[in-house]
């Protein structure tokens, strides 16, 4: 029977008498007249769908904006009412909520698996936010699955493998149990037709001898516990047809062997009570070895708590039982709903916050996966699993999915630990990584901050989504360096045959360009791509001439080079039998000689001369591409070689690319000062991948100091790379 608009009125001032009827009454109206003339497949006007849904929200307890949000959730999408509309009439609260319900049906997807992905995504987002929104949500589908019937058989099929994948886990991962097992009926109902009807008769035709075993077992208890000052309320359990199914076919059991289907449920007044119950219990009947779990000092991820036993009752049945106080049933009952405060005297619920941990965790991780399909995998995983709850050393409870190992421990506790793990212990043993957790281990985990990090391996090893996301995250930032190193030097090497060199800012400009013409963020992104392969270099750098070709006419060694790497401190003047360049004219004194500022060539380099008019010999390094050109006018070759004897200071300029860390910035300032150097400049970005880059201009009075300097960073933990540093990106004629 459909549910009206007044018995709607009077579920929910059942349980909150000061309700404000006529605003209720105003919201249905709204959405009355939104959905006027759209009717549902059963043939029924479309509103009846939306009070369905507010009346399972009611049901649950919930606040007053909930319940009008549940009353319009299909207004934006399915009407022509906007979300500024519902905000104008009921508040920037319940437009929220509405417009964290509303699908992405407007938006065209590639795939069905995409359009699927790119929802859950927008809905998990709105959960992080207002978790009211999915409760929303798995009203309105507890509705549409109670009258799935009046859709086509493929649509009910497809609608309910969503379901049981998708919204049953979550309502179970929120605790909210009287919609799961619902859902879960409906979905076996619509996928295993047989079995259901099958489970369904075996279970009606042994109702009156259950009954009868379960009113014995109840009146011996009640006395017994009455006997110890224990006042309990004590029931049969409700069956659940899906779950019985499950346990028969994965256990491969009989009917007859189930045993929640003769099951107690004690509810007494404080936790007290429920140990004092369960030693009564097990004090009456004898217990099943490996049957017993305390949920109370360990509760689940969802906030469920209970005592679970199963003892050999009366005429040797299995009879299992679930113990918990009046607090405990409520919020296996209805889970997150249970505990719901909103804005309660202004004071945020921590305790509440803690228990949704584990949808931030979620949130972490799906926005590093960008394919729908792996995405949809992840998720079903984390929301079917089981738990195992181990402990730190300190003796923190930490809750795994079962199967997971130290890794997965590793990474739940924190990234860095889980990226420098080398070994694990449990109970004070080492084991392998691949280790499966059990139910009590003490993990402790052995790091090593010195290690490259994870290994690709460990992909195979993992059972968490959490920790297979960020492995494949530290890969692929590392991926990026390798990738941008390689783009850097595929340039290079093709802009060498064409006679150019990388070393002006206008090179980083026209490069810039070119990466925001072909759709990339920035220039090192198009880099990255040519170093995978996936951008020729070829056609870039016949972009960076074209757009570089009024360049030309350019002085060839302009006055103040974009980044100076080894020019020395005082300038060379001509009267002066030695040079203080370093570099001396063989067997020709007082010649000005200037270091070509393409290759920066200094001590140790071999060198060629290069008679400039009107400013003396530039002097390259031997392998510069420019130097090349050279060789085409021999006759204004001259040799050089360095000035052993002259005491010259030089600055040098490094590059580093390290993992961005607390205090990596004092360790390389901290090692530079300890090689006896001076830091004149320094230049240090982070980019949004944690890759912190470094560059630092500092005075040599040795070049045989550059080799240790180098060294003693590489060795500092994360650095990835230290090297000279080669002039900026950029094309420059010598």
């Amino acid at each position: 029977m459909t549910l009206t608009m007044e018995q709607l009125e009077k579920r929910v001032s059942a349980y909150n008498p000061s309700v404000d009827i006529a605003l209720l009454r105003r919201a249905y109206d709204f959405a009355a007249a939104a959905h006027e003339g759209q009717m549902r497949n059963s043939g029924e006007p479309f509103i009846t769908h939306p009070v369905e849904a507010c009346g399972i929200l009611a049901e649950l307890h919930l606040d007053m904006e909930t319940l009008i949000a549940g009353l319009l959730h299909d207004t934006v999408e399915d009407s022509k009412v906007t979300v500024a509309q519902v905000r104008a009439a009921f508040g920037e609260e319940v437009a929220a909520l509405v417009d964290g319900v509303t699908k992405l049906g407007k938006i065209k997807f590639d795939s069905r698996d995409e359009a699927q992905s790119q929802n859950l995504r927008k809905m998990l987002i709105a959960m992080a936010k207002d978790i009211r929104v999915i409760l929303i949500k798995l009203a309105d589908r507890l509705h549409n699955m109670r009258t799935i019937e009046f859709l086509d058989a493929t649509r009910q099929r497809d609608k309910a493998i969503e379901t049981m994948e998708i919204y049953a886990p979550l309502a179970h991962r929120l605790g909210i149990q009287q919609v799961k097992w619902e859902l879960e009926d409906l979905c076996m109902k619509v996928l295993e037709p047989q079995k259901y009807q099958q489970i369904q008769r075996l279970v009606s035709d042994s109702r009156a001898a259950r009954e009868a075993y379960l009113k014995q077992v109840i009146d011996e208890l009640t006395r017994e516990l009455g006997e110890v000052g224990i006042h309990a309320e004590i029931s049969g359990r409700p069956k659940h047809f899906y779950s019985i199914y499950q346990k028969m076919s994965q256990k491969d059991k009989d009917f007859n062997e189930i045993y929640d289907l003769i099951a107690l449920r004690i509810i007494v007044a404080s936790v007290k009570d429920c140990y004092g119950a369960l030693g009564t219990v097990h004090s009456i009947w004898k217990p099943v070895p490996g049957r017993f779990k305390d949920y109370v000092a360990m509760p689940k991820f969802n906030m469920y708590q209970s005592l679970h036993t199963t003892v050999i009752g009366p005429a040797g049945r299995p009879l299992e039982l679930q113990i918990r106080t009046e607090e405990m049933h409520r919020t296996a009952e209805y889970g997150i709903a249970a505990h719901w405060r909103y804005k309660d005297g202004g004071r945020s619920d921590e305790s509440f916050d803690e228990r949704l941990a584990w949808l931030r965790q979620m949130l972490e991780w799906q926005t590093e996966l960008k394919d729908p399909r792996e995405f949809m995998e992840a998720l079903k995983i984390d929301l079917f699993e089981d738990e195992v709850f181990v402990f730190t050393p300190k003796g923190d409870v930490v809750s795994l999915r079962k199967g997971s190992t130290p890794i997965d421990f590793a990474y739940q506790i924190h990234t860095e630990i889980g990226n420098h793990t080398v070994g694990a212990k449990i109970n004070g043993s080492i084991v392998p990584l691949g280790y499966e957790l059990q139910m009590g281990d003490r993990v402790e985990i052995m790091t090593n901050k010195g290690s490259a990090g994870p290994s690709r391996d460990w992909l195979n090893i993992v059972r968490t989504s959490s920790a297979r996301s960020k492995i494949r995250t530290f890969f692929s930032k590392a991926s990026r360096t390798d990738d941008l190193a390689c783009g850097k030097d595929d340039l290079q090497k093709i802009l060498r045959k064409q006679g150019l060199s990388i070393g002006s800012s206008a090179g980083v400009r026209a490069l810039t360009a070119i990466a925001k013409e072909m759709n990339f963020a920035e220039s090192d992104d198009l880099v990255a791509h040519i170093g995978a392969g996936k951008v020729s270099a070829k056609m870039v750098v016949g972009k960076l001439i074209k757009l570089l070709a009024g360049t030309e006419a350019a002085p060839a060694e302009p006055e103040k080079p974009e980044f100076t790497l080894a020019t020395p401190m005082i300038a060379p003047r001509s009267n002066r039998r030695k040079s203080v360049t370093g570099v001396r004219v063989k067997g020709i004194d007082d010649l000005l000689v200037r270091l070509a500022r393409c290759c920066n060539p200094v001590p140790g380099d071999p060198l060629v001369g290069f008679v400039t008019r009107g400013r003396g010999v530039s002097v390259h390094r031997k392998d510069c591409p420019n130097a090349k050109d050279l060789l085409t006018s021999p006759e204004r070759i001259i040799e050089v070689e360095w000035d052993t004897d002259a005491a010259t200071t030089y600055q040098v300029e490094i590059y580093i690319e390290a993992r961005d860390r607390t205090a990596l910035l004092r360790d390389v300032t901290v090692a530079l000062a300890e090689a006896g150097v001076s830091v004149l400049s320094a230049n240090i970005a982070t980019d949004r991948q944690g890759i912190a880059t470094m560059r630092f201009l500092f005075e040599l009075g040795n070049m045989e100091q550059l080799g240790a300097v180098l060294a003693r960073v590489r060795g500092l933990d994360g650095v990835f790379s230290a090297d000279r540093m080669m002039p900026s990106p950029g094309l420059q004629r010598s």
